[in-house]
């Protein structure tokens, strides 16, 4: 098993590693622990570098949890390797993906609507929720709410659960559609003390002041009762 750094640590930057394998087919190492996220739940992977004594070898991105892509040549099958992220584009997703649940926290909390999909890119990002109408008051409140809840300064925290436990929790999966797999013995969760709850994978900051301010760059109706919001992080 991998030891997937950012499931507790989402501020580690480097770390030391020990490649476990190689694939030439798709370019790519095995690590047998890593800070770079794959991706998932809306949040682009991580991309960085490896160092082996004094080459550099570029990671473009990362599949299944643990290969690591290489752009150009593959290392020679040494043991240890340093591991660098791409630290700026990191952290602007961190601070994205918490004013994702900040957005989804504060529309469930006072509209009660259900999330039907988002994606994110650094510094933006889009969400979809059950909605009927959506008109440019709504829009306002909303974006007032959710600024309110980064000027509140909340913590937010991160537990690995037994599934058990985790799924007695009221409300836990905020999608439309329950996206973890059937039979997985833990679920990670990220709380926004105060706000939100949600079962979640990806990297987010410490503190809700962490994010700036976010705004809502437009709104569209996506199907009579789907409704799409845009954001921007300053």
């Amino acid at each position: 098993m991998t030891e997937l750094l950012y499931q507790m640590d989402s501020y580690i930057r480097e770390f030391a590693a020990a490649i476990t394998g190689i694939d030439t087919d798709q370019n790519g190492v095995f690590l047998d622990r890593t800070a770079f996220y794959p991706g998932g739940g809306g949040q682009p992977n991580d991309v960085g570098y490896l160092i082996i004594g004094d080459k550099t070898y570029n990671v473009s991105k990362v599949v299944r949890g643990n290969l690591h892509i290489i752009d150009g040549e593959l290392p020679p099958p040494v043991t240890l390797v340093h591991g660098v992220l791409d630290w700026e584009r990191r952290y602007q997703l961190m601070r994205t993906h918490t004013a994702m649940h900040i957005l989804c926290g504060v529309v469930w909390r006072d509209y009660g609507a259900s999330v039907t999909g988002g994606n994110m890119e650094p510094l933006s990002g889009r969400m979809d929720f059950e909605f009927e109408r959506m008109q440019k008051e709504l829009i306002v409140e909303i974006e007032e709410h959710i600024n309110a809840e980064i000027a509140a300064a909340r913590d937010i925290r991160v537990k690995i659960l037994p599934r058990e436990e985790a799924f007695q929790i009221p409300d836990l999966i905020r999608t439309k559609i329950n996206l973890l797999p059937e039979g997985i013995p833990e679920v990670r969760t990220v709380e926004i003390v105060g706000l939100d709850l949600q079962a979640d994978g990806g990297t987010h900051v410490a503190n809700t002041r962490e994010v700036g301010h976010i705004r809502i760059s437009d709104y569209q109706s996506k199907g009579s009762i789907n409704k799409r919001i845009y954001v921007k992080i300053e």
